[in-house]
């Protein structure tokens, strides 16, 4: 690719010993490019730190693809890291977040080019996300039909899900990396795509929902023990973001206190969280508290954030 022709979309991929579901989510994004040839895409794949012989097939995948692979090595455990690093070598206009779990819809790329070749530029969006298999359990997807964007009276933990998240790179650049102290993998994980959206949001840059931009979640959970961890992982991020943002983002304690209130109401008879799943409400206020306690812990005693520059070079995209 030359420097003249720099991609609109960089589809950044982060993947830990899942090689079997990488596959499809590539065979997806590929589908997607070949769908609309006219929207010049990139693929980075971040490895991050896997075991199970991702690295060796990742090299097979990216010699036979018919778009331009980048794979990247991050093998420090955590997937906000692991985000920075796609993040750094990206060279899209766009970025796309896109789990390896996934699959995109054949027609992402005309959604993602009208959405910002006519629409706002400066603004994280999130797409729809549907199950991708009817076994699994109706967990982190996101199916409203009605655009929405986010304010204080909306908790931002599933606003716009990390899983299918797009901003223009100037935005990156201005936001920063993921903090490596929430997500997948790190002390309180997970949230980092949620710490994003707030960061945004107290840049005065919108987040917005869009029911288009549709991937399929093959997440693979059937039990609705593995839907309670996740969403007690959920509730130990949202707490330790809720501290981290206390005087910057002091709307959020709110929806602590309502939270508080949902499980007093459940103790005398009310509604449980979740109307499909119904999930009980005194987890997240047990781990919200949890994970502002070790958020505290980690500001007072564990490591600092990774003091990183701004992984996004602004300069990539424009033609030299």
């Amino acid at each position: 690719m030359s420097s003249g022709s720099r991609p609109f979309a960089s589809f950044i991929v982060c993947t830990r010993n899942r090689v079997s579901a990488l596959r499809a989510c590539i065979r997806s994004i590929e589908a997607a490019c070949r769908a609309h040839p006219a929207v010049m895409s990139e693929l980075v794949i971040v490895d991050n730190g896997s075991t199970d012989g991702t690295a060796e097939a990742l090299v097979r995948i990216a010699a036979a693809s018919p778009i331009a692979v980048a794979l990247v090595a991050e093998p420090r455990p955590g997937l906000a890291g692991a985000r920075n690093a796609g993040m750094a070598r990206a060279r899209g206009r766009v970025l796309v977040f896109i789990d390896d779990d996934c699959e995109v819809d054949a027609h992402y790329l005309a959604d993602l080019q009208r959405h910002y070749g006519h629409g706002e530029e400066r603004v994280i969006r999130g797409g729809r996300v549907e199950l991708g298999n009817s076994l699994d359990l109706p967990f982190t997807v996101k199916r409203s039909r009605v655009a929405a964007r986010l304010s204080p009276d909306i908790h931002p933990g599933g606003f716009v899900l990390g899983c299918n998240m797009t901003m223009h790179r100037d935005v990156a650049a201005l936001i920063g990396p993921f903090d490596t102290r929430f997500g997948a993998g790190a002390p309180l994980k997970a949230a980092e795509d949620t710490d994003y959206l707030v960061r945004a949001y107290n840049l005065g840059i919108p987040v917005e929902y869009v029911p288009d931009m549709l991937v399929h979640h093959h997440h693979g959970r059937r039990a609705r023990a593995a839907i309670e961890r996740l969403h007690r992982d959920y509730s130990l991020g949202n707490g330790g973001l809720c501290l981290k943002h206390l005087f910057t983002a002091p709307w959020l304690l709110k929806h602590f206190c309502w939270t508080v209130r949902s499980a007093c109401c459940q103790a005398c008879g009310g509604a449980r969280f979740d109307p499909e799943l119904q999930l009980s409400h005194w987890p997240i206020v047990s781990m919200n508290l949890l994970g502002a306690a070790r958020f505290v812990r980690l500001a007072m005693t564990g490591p600092a954030p990774r003091a990183e520059a701004c992984p996004i070079d602004q300069a990539a995209a424009k033609p030299r």
